[in-house]
């Protein structure tokens, strides 16, 4: 029984990451499928140079509000079913993963660092607070959201041991790491060839 709840929340926080509020935002509110346009990804950060500062905070947001929504709704059913609370780690990360590759929109989807930043929130302050700092002093020095993203992240997994994350939530954040690394590898290449886009509307 303990085996088929697990199985419940990791669909359903992958079935709720999957949720392209960016692609729902451009064509319910702008008449636009942001994936025709910029860097054609389904994240906050195209969503705002394709429609607007206004849009691209509001997915960012939304984006976010994933891995809050999980977390909270996964943590309640294992409190209610008896099983381990470290069930929130891999529902965070199925989440993201979701919001990567989206069901619902062709599994075309974002880069996860909005919900990556939110999941940082939900499990340990210490490591939001190094995520959301080492993310802004990066983006305005550099103006890359990509580089930003991905030094944000690798910051909080290297401070994993010291700020109590258990062993459990290390090799979730170890695994949050590599999905940003690989869903940036793009970026990555243009960084190094000095062509990568900065932003402008942050």
């Amino acid at each position: 029984m303990k085996y088929l709840v697990i199985i419940i929340c990791l669909l359903i926080s992958y079935l709720y990451g999957s949720i392209p509020f960016a692609l729902v935002i451009g064509k319910v509110f702008y008449n636009t499928d942001v994936r025709q346009y910029g860097s054609h990804n389904l994240g906050g950060t195209n969503a705002g140079r394709v429609l607007g500062k206004k849009a691209g905070m509001t997915v960012i947001l939304l984006d976010a509000t994933k891995c809050i929504i999980t977390i909270l709704l996964t943590g309640w059913i294992a409190k209610v079913s008896g099983i381990s609370a470290n069930i929130i780690y891999p529902c965070a990360l199925f989440c993201m993963i979701g919001h990567c590759y989206p069901i619902f929109a062709n599994f075309q989807g974002g880069k996860a660092v909005s919900s990556a930043i939110a999941y940082t929130l939900m499990t340990n302050i210490y490591g939001f607070i190094i995520a959301v700092v080492v993310f802004l002093i990066t983006l305005k020095t550099t103006k890359y959201v990509s580089l930003s993203s991905i030094l944000g992240a690798t910051a909080v997994l290297i401070a994993s041991p010291f700020i109590g994350y258990s062993t459990t939530g290390i090799i979730t954040n170890i695994c949050v790491v590599a999905l940003i690394v690989y869903r940036h590898r793009a970026n990555i290449i243009r960084i190094k060839e000095g062509t990568e886009n900065k932003v402008k509307w942050f």
